[in-house]
């Protein structure tokens, strides 16, 4: 056990004649200082009028069974000797067993357990955490992904088995990742010791993910950084061909140029900007060949990353004041755009395209496919992000409430972001006097900044669009990035608290430091190609399997039962049927669904008519292998280090040590 705790037991003796009539409270409170910080770390009551209520008023006696597993014993006075005192007053047993006190001198002692460990950072306020994880929850993949997907998968019928989705499985992981978080107050490698030891390797597995989506993520916020500096003029550059990346196939499409014609082999200004000038890419042939770093980028992301690390060195307390920016003015932009989108001539045309039902593609397994991985990847369980927020919770929080809310805003925005791009693309449909799919064929980044960005440029008012809607992509990025190195750093600190605790400041700059390096591969004339293959490959299968593997511990290893009674010994309440059901069997289910019809219908990727390789496709298995073996590796060397025979290590390395946390109230009943 990590922690030293102590209890603290007095045994108090009390002559009845003298203290007839009296009624007292003793309380004796105990410090413990470590670095200038003082606490009340114990506490003792005493409890008077046991003679009054009788025996049945000793509740628990020596070997109590206390709330947190332990069981609490009462130690023998040296004149006991071997024997066992009676807790309702009888004679002791055992030889040397002297006179027994009247039950009238019975106290009660109410003792809390005491910790010598510094006292774990909180929230400042409950809004800190609520915003914290709307922010890491809602991201870049709402705004993009999920119109995309939305209206590639039946427009308004999607919705039926996203929400299905999302009720059975996106939910119920949300809300078991919540409480873990709040009931052990640990990150996402120290929590498993009291889990199942063995599983140990998950929390290793997602900080390596967690890295792997440092990598990239943050190379689209400088892109957007990129367009947001380019911004500041007049005349925005990729609105016109007269600049100097431009080719001779640009064509400024829209029905004001009466005399530009367009064939299959003409770009749009804005699509020439994005690839020729922002990202260069046609200075390189593929990611065998990346080129050299573009120094432009390169000072876009060093800015992203100094941001972030004054955002998250001091922990807790320093990004959740952040979030209160970067959280709530995503959301007062999306409001703005899209009741300007809809002032727009032809903005109808895309709102019916985005929901207009196609009833026959449910029927369609891709469909079912979609919405399992939208979901998942929108709310953000696997992680390791809403186990570090939720630590930092006061013990009695309601986490359950805070999942719903969380999760509703999630998928709200995600609907709200599905009327801010479709509007415009209607617009840029009727001005194109082209049909809403042809306009909408890009997904991801580039439905951001080529179709939206063309969409901007062509409105008026068109400067002060164009700056709102790229700060913020930057603020939807800049939460995530937040969360996904507070999940990182929390677990490391939790693991290695002599080491890091003191040097947190020094640790998170060393970690931004490997983001940056890890990303300069990204920054390169080809680094859209490599972005793509770590989007693909490197994290969506492996943190899936590592999710799955989490639940499986937990429901089936650690036990549902033992973790509904964590939750109600938390809220006060036990978990209804319907979240055990879906913990012990929809949830893996759930998962084990998207792993398979990932391997079954293995993606083709290709970007900007580049089509990856054979050798490519290893290249991503290998880095999303790198994190998942931490797990397998682990269970072996857990086994060859613990003592004793197979099956004794094997039992141990199952069963959960017993949480020792500061929170936890011990009820103790000493008879003398």
């Amino acid at each position: 056990m990590e922690t030293k705790d102590t209890v603290m037991m007095n045994m108090l003796t009390m002559d009845k004649g003298e203290n007839e009539g009296e009624k007292d409270k003793g309380k004796e409170e105990v410090g413990e200082e470590e670095e200038g910080t003082q606490q009340e770390n114990g506490r003792l009551m005493l409890a008077d009028g046991l003679a009054e209520r009788g025996p049945k008023s000793l509740t628990s006696c020596s070997g109590q069974q206390v709330s947190n597993g332990f069981t609490s014993s009462t130690p023998q006075s040296p004149k006991e000797g071997p024997g066992t005192a009676d807790c309702c007053g009888g004679p002791a047993s055992g030889p040397g067993s002297g006179p027994t006190m009247p039950l009238a001198g019975l106290r009660t002692l109410v003792v809390q357990q005491t910790s010598l460990e510094r006292p774990r950072e909180t929230w400042s306020k409950k809004m800190d955490f609520l915003l914290s994880v709307i922010g890491y929850a809602v991201d870049l993949g709402n705004v993009w992904r999920f119109p995309y997907i939305c209206y590639q998968n039946g427009g308004g019928a999607f919705l039926l088995p996203y929400m299905l989705m999302a009720v059975f499985g996106g939910v119920p992981l949300f809300y078991m990742e919540l409480a873990l978080g709040q009931f052990h107050r640990s990150g996402c490698i120290s929590i498993w010791k009291h889990i199942c030891p063995i599983f140990k390797g998950i929390g290793f597995a997602i900080c390596i993910i967690a890295l792997y989506v440092a990598f990239y993520y943050n190379t689209i916020m400088a892109w957007a950084l990129y367009y947001l500096l380019s911004s500041f003029r007049g005349t925005l550059p990729w609105s016109t061909c007269t600049n100097s990346w431009n080719t001779a196939n640009c064509n400024r499409y829209m029905s004001t140029d009466h005399n530009v014609s367009w064939s299959n082999s003409s770009s749009s200004p804005a699509e020439e900007f994005y690839t020729r000038q922002v990202l260069q890419v046609h200075l390189s042939p593929g990611l065998h060949q990346l080129g050299s770093v573009s120094w432009q980028l390169a000072l876009c992301l060093l800015f992203i990353f100094t941001i972030v690390y004054f955002s998250i060195w001091k922990g807790v307390k320093t990004s959740g004041k952040v979030v209160w920016v970067t959280a709530t003015f995503p959301y007062l932009v999306l409001l703005v755009l899209l009741i300007r989108g809809a002032t727009l001539p032809g903005a109808w045309r895309g709102v019916v395209f985005y929901l207009k039902p196609d009833w026959k593609k449910l029927l369609s397994t891709t469909v079912w496919i979609d919405a399992a991985a939208q979901i998942f990847f929108s709310l953000g369980p696997g992680f390791g992000v809403l186990l570090a927020f939720a630590s930092y919770n006061p013990f009695h929080n309601n986490c359950y409430k805070d999942a719903l809310i969380t999760s509703s805003v999630n998928c709200m925005t995600s609907f709200l972001s599905g009327f801010v791009i479709f509007t415009v693309l209607g617009y840029m449909a009727e001005m194109r006097k082209q049909d809403v799919d042809a306009v909408a064929k890009d997904a991801g980044p580039s439905l951001l900044f080529i179709i939206y960005a063309e969409a901007i440029a062509n409105m008026p008012a068109a400067t002060f669009f164009s700056i709102i809607f790229f700060l913020m992509i930057i603020m939807l990025g800049l939460d995530s990035t937040f969360a996904g190195l507070e999940g990182v750093i929390t677990a490391m600190l939790d693991e290695f608290p002599h080491i890091l605790v003191k040097r947190r400041e020094w640790f998170v700059f060393g970690l931004v430091c490997v983001c940056y390096l890890g990303a300069l591969s990204t920054l390169t004339y080809g680094g859209a190609f490599v972005v793509k293959l770590f989007e693909e490959y490197a994290t969506g299968p492996a943190v899936i399997t590592v999710v799955l593997l989490e639940v499986i511990a937990v429901s089936w290893f650690y036990g549902t039962n033992r973790f509904c009674n964590d939750v109600q010994l938390m809220l006060g309440f036990y978990p209804g049927c319907f979240w055990r059901v879906c913990w012990v069997a929809i949830c893996p289910s759930f998962l084990l669904f998207i792993i398979i019809s990932f391997l079954a219908f293995p993606p083709e990727v290709s970007l900007f008519n580049y089509r990856y390789p054979q050798w490519t496709t290893v290249l991503g298995y290998c880095i999303g292998v790198s994190s998942f073996i931490c797990v397998p590796s682990y269970m072996v060397f857990h086994l060859l280090n613990a003592k004793g025979t197979f099956k004794q290590r094997l039992l141990k390395s199952i069963t959960p040590e017993p949480s020792s946390n500061n929170h936890r109230d011990f009820i103790v009943t000493n008879a003398v």
